[in-house]
This record gives structure tokens, C-alpha cells and sequence, in this order.
């Protein structure tokens, strides 16, 4: 017989995962409530060490947040007034107001509608026009991974080079996912995570990191994020509050203790989709040569009111949804100045357009099973 009450589905759920770590995670806490060292302590340092070997690069810094980690790294390379910087138009706002917050000027790029990533045609065209409007410079790009999939960075890394511009990898989405069997973070010049709580590595509150091969901007990284201090009370530089609680380390550490099965199950999950759902909706796959995080799993509508329509059906069943992201970057009120400086004669966004009119993100943690899975796609299906 069905079971005519079945457990509630959530988009995401972090109660599974603390069941498996929680004796761990009290430990930790504990100790460092005994020891008081509750800024930049130990644990620290010990996540900053893990981050750099599970990710492959040579330097990890802990930092406050996603958005912060985008900050300190723009602020090492002096991005700000008179800078172009070239990203995504279809992407979370956080990447956008970083440049704006340090006088530099977002440059809205389209996005593919087959990645959800940055279009690099798209990207090369706005380069050349931004230098020959000759009112900005183009000092730097910053990547995308959307939703866990990783940008086309060996094309980026040689538009960069060729351009003597900075290459940023926001992978606030994507931390585990991998190209050409290298992970994120070894291919930008510098990637910024977030571990915002429903990130494939979220911990419980804001955190972030940045990872660099380099290390004389590893060591500016740790700089900036503590007020620019060179040592304690000699301030070299102007810098910020960006350092990373270690309340927040400790629970970080714990949960990357399951970060590689998590990142197989939501592999698994992601195939349970795309078998149910292939040919009913537009489903994402994998690029050649990408292993993808699955940070969210989104799938493509015809259009906005066949959206609604699923919406309405999958919340009568009790399944959840989300819409990432309702407006594209340069429809923000937030930006619109931005976008009309940037570029006096801008060219169009339409896949960035067209995609929030018809994006619906479902449940996505590594603890849905396949029954769950079902229930998600039956749902999703009556609907359209």
C-alpha cells in the first residue's frame, strides 16, 4: 500500500548531515569555548590547510564570507575607479556589487543557455567594445561556476592572459567540481568560496576562503582580511574586517569529513533527474571534461507561465522549488546605472533574459533518495 503520508521534501536540508557529525561538532565548539580563541584560532588554520588540499591549490585563506573572499581578492589587484570588470549577467548579486563597492564598474556579460555559465564570444565582443569606448579599463573577469558547473576556465585564463586582465573565480556554488580532472581553484588566478549554510560546504552562519596558487597574494589575502595589518597594530595597507569565526572552522572542518560522498551522492541524484525528467523539461548536463558540484539543480521551462503552472502543482504536492534568479543583473534597480556606464552602446542580454523568465531550481542536498526523487518529478511533471 502507498504510504499516504510520506516525510516532507526539502530544497535543501542540513539536519541529515549534523545527525552524522553532531557528537564531533560539539567537541570542537566546546573546546574552543574553553579556549577563547574564537577569531582566527586554530581550527583556522587547520581548514585553510584542508580547503588547499582537497581543492589542489597551494594556499587557502579563510575570510568572512563569499562576497568578501570577491573583495579582498579585487582589492589586492588595486581594481577600483576607471575599472572595466567583465562577469556574468545571470548570476547572484554578490558578484555584481564587489567592483561597485570599489569604485570599479561591472561590465554585464551574457550568459549560455546550455552552461547558465558566461558566453565567451559574447565576453570577447565586450572587451573590444570597452576599449574602443576608451572610458574604461579592462583590468579583470570574473567566472562564474552556476549552480556547480564549472565555467570554461582554460578559455577564460587565455582571454585574461591576452588582455593582462585579473581572472577571478567566484565558485561560491561549486567547491568539489572539477575540469579536465583538476578542481576549482586550481585553474583562476584566485577563486572566492562561500560556505554560506546551503553550499555544497556550508558551515552555520557566513564563512568564506579564498584559494591562489600564488603566494605573495595569499599572504596580501591574509593581509586585507585583518584590517591590512602586517603584523599586529602595524597597518601596511587599507584593509577590512574580513576574518573567518572559528566556531565556523570547527564546524567546516567536521563536515568536510563527508564532502566526497556528498559530492558522489549528488552526482547520483542529479542522474535520478535527468532520467525521469529528460524530454518533459530541459535538463543540465554535464560539459565535456566537467565534473560538476551540483550545488542546485535547475531545469529549463518554455516559458513563465508554464513555470507558474509547475509551481502551483509541485506545492499542492508538498514538493518544494525555488526560482534562481527572478531578473537578470542589469534589470536591477541596484545596477542600471552600472550597466548604462559600462558600456554607453551595450549590446543586448537576451539568454540572461530569456532564462529567469523560465529557470526552476528543485530540491538539490545529498540526503534525497530516490523515492523522494520521484515524488519531486511526478510532481514537476503534472504540473506542465
Amino acid at each position: 500500500m502507498p504510504d499516504t503520508n510520506p516525510p516532507p521534501i526539502n530544497l535543501f536540508d542540513m539536519k541529515a548531515q549534523q545527525a552524522l557529525i553532531r557528537p564531533e561538532i560539539d567537541r570542537r565548539i566546546a573546546a574552543i569555548l574553553d579556549s577563547g580563541a574564537f577569531i582566527n584560532g586554530p581550527d583556522v588554520q587547520e581548514l585553510e590547510a584542508q580547503l588547499a588540499a582537497f581543492s589542489g591549490a597551494k594556499h587557502a585563506v579563510g575570510v568572512s564570507s563569499g562576497t568578501d573572499a570577491l573583495q579582498i581578492a579585487m582589492m589586492a589587484e588595486g581594481i577600483g575607479r576607471g575599472d572595466a570588470v567583465f562577469l556574468p549577467a545571470f548570476t547572484y548579486t554578490a558578484t555584481a556589487e564587489v567592483p561597485l563597492v570599489l569604485g570599479a564598474t561591472p561590465v554585464f556579460v551574457d550568459v549560455e543557455e546550455s552552461s547558465f555559465n558566461i558566453d565567451l564570444a559574447d565576453l570577447k565582443r565586450r572587451i573590444a567594445l570597452v576599449k574602443q569606448e576608451g572610458r574604461l579599463r579592462p583590468r579583470a573577469v570574473v567566472g562564474v561556476d552556476l549552480f556547480g558547473r564549472p565555467a570554461d576556465w582554460p578559455a577564460l585564463q587565455e582571454i585574461c592572459r591576452a588582455e593582462g586582465m585579473f581572472a577571478l573565480d567566484d565558485a561560491a556554488q561549486a567547491f568539489g567540481a572539477a575540469l579536465h580532472g583538476k578542481r576549482l581553484g586550481q585553474w583562476a588566478d584566485a577563486a572566492a568560496l562561500s560556505f554560506y549554510p546551503t553550499k555544497t560546504l556550508g558551515c552555520y552562519g557566513d564563512g568564506g576562503a579564498i584559494l591562489t596558487h600564488d603566494g605573495d597574494r595569499a599572504e596580501l589575502y591574509r593581509s586585507l582580511r585583518t584590517h591590512g595589518e602586517k603584523t599586529r597594530y602595524e597597518v601596511a595597507r587599507t584593509g577590512m574586517n574580513g576574518r573567518l569565526d572559528t566556531i565556523q572552522a570547527a564546524v567546516l572542518l567536521c563536515k568536510m569529513t563527508l564532502l566526497e560522498q556528498e559530492l558522489k551522492d549528488r552526482a547520483r541524484i542529479a542522474g535520478w533527474y535527468a532520467e525521469r525528467l529528460e524530454g518533459h523539461v530541459v535538463v543540465p548536463g554535464e560539459q565535456d571534461g566537467a565534473t560538476s558540484a551540483w550545488g542546485l539543480y535547475s531545469v529549463l521551462l518554455p516559458d513563465a507561465a508554464t513555470r507558474e503552472r509547475a509551481q502551483a502543482a509541485m506545492k499542492q504536492r508538498g514538493v518544494p522549488s525555488a526560482i534562481y534568479y527572478p531578473k537578470p543583473l542589469h534589470h536591477q534597480p541596484a545596477y542600471a546605472g552600472a550597466h548604462a556606464e559600462g558600456l554607453r552602446q551595450a549590446p543586448p542580454l537576451p539568454v540572461s533574459e530569456a532564462l529567469c523568465h523560465r529557470i526552476l531550481a528543485l530540491p538539490m542536498h545529498p540526503y534525497l533518495d530516490e523515492a523522494q526523487v520521484a515524488r519531486v518529478c511526478e510532481a514537476l511533471i503534472a504540473g506542465l
